[in-house]
């Protein structure tokens, strides 16, 4: 009876029973698989979504955006308004070496017996009023209108101040500025300034018009957005 050496290695195993050992293994494996219905999932070779370049929370832009409507005609009657003023300027200071006798003459009326230097000088001092209130109701309409596109708080109290001005101008008209023949048009123009002022100021109280003046301001977030005017 032959004995194995003490220390001497075991043979190596024969390659073909290393493969079928091996091949058992995974058959076990995945009948072990199917077994408990679950497996290893795939590994994606998809590429990552891109990022977003859009975020909600961007930072807000002053913008310019077109006025409503109502605010366009707004700002056209209180120009027809301020054109109509402009004209009975002139052509209130165009008459006026016509209208001072006239002037004289109604304050002769008022207060008789003083002498003539005295009524030619309050003649001259009742015109120069009544001219300055007009250049003073003219330019405040200017002002205003240009205080009211820039938003302002409170503005349309202002123009309604100046449309009190000329009713008191209209007023007065007949007493001291509408006088005989070359004054007749003065009053047919101040009721015309002042009511286009006045459909001037109505437009600018509609609910647009109102809206656009409370935002004070026209911000965008994000992308720029192509929006109508609302009325």
């Amino acid at each position: 009876m032959t004995k194995t050496p003490i220390g001497t290695p075991d043979a190596p195993e024969p390659a073909g029973d290393a493969l079928a050992r091996n091949v058992s293994s995974a058959v076990s494996r995945g009948r072990a698989v199917r077994s408990s219905g679950t497996a290893d999932p795939e590994p994606s070779h998809d590429a990552p979504a891109r990022p977003s370049l859009v975020s909600d929370n961007a930072a807000p832009v002053l913008i310019k955006k077109i006025a409503p409507f109502s605010v366009r005609l707004s700002q056209f009657f209180w120009v027809a308004s301020i054109a109509i003023g402009a004209f009975t300027l002139v052509f209130y200071f165009i008459i006026r070496e016509d209208l001072l006798p006239l002037v004289a003459d109604r304050a002769r009326q008022a207060s008789a017996g003083r002498p003539d230097a005295v009524y030619d000088s309050a003649s001259d001092i009742i015109f120069w009023v009544i001219f300055a209130a007009l250049v003073g109701t003219v330019f405040l309409q200017i002002v205003f209108l240009v205080s009211f596109m820039s938003r302002r708080p409170q503005i349309r109290w202002w123009q309604l101040a100046t449309l009190a001005l000329l009713g008191a101008v209209v007023a007065l008209a007949p007493e001291w500025v509408a006088l005989g023949e070359p004054g007749e048009p003065i009053q047919p123009l101040l009721a015309a300034q002042m009511a286009v002022g006045l459909v001037a100021l109505l437009f600018s109280l509609l609910p647009g018009a109102l809206r656009w003046s409370a935002r004070q301001h026209d911000i965008r977030r994000g992308p720029e957005s192509t929006g109508g005017a609302d009325l």
